[in-house]
């Protein structure tokens, strides 16, 4: 991801850039609403059909997918880093 430090700005700019293709970003929109579904009814399925959800509850439930939506995107950052041989 660009010449040096990792995470300088330049490389943020250019992981940005990556993960924001459209192709990219449907792909990583895609596996995060599938697993975050999957993880809100196991983690908090009851509480929310029991009708028993709270503020805590829903940004538990956010969180659930934003976690798969970060991976996937760190995912695709690794995959173009290893295609340049840029390895890490």
């Amino acid at each position: 991801m660009g010449s040096g430090a990792a995470w300088s700005w330049w490389g943020v700019r250019e992981a940005l850039s990556i993960c924001l293709r459209r192709e990219h970003l449907r792909r990583t929109l895609r596996i995060a609403l599938v697993v975050g579904v999957v993880l809100t009814l196991l983690n908090q399925g009851d509480v929310i059909v029991g009708g028993e959800a709270s503020a805590a509850t829903w940004v538990k439930a956010g969180l659930n997918f934003c976690v798969p939506f970060v991976v996937s995107n760190l995912g695709l950052l690794a995959g173009k880093r290893a295609e340049r041989g840029t390895g890490g």
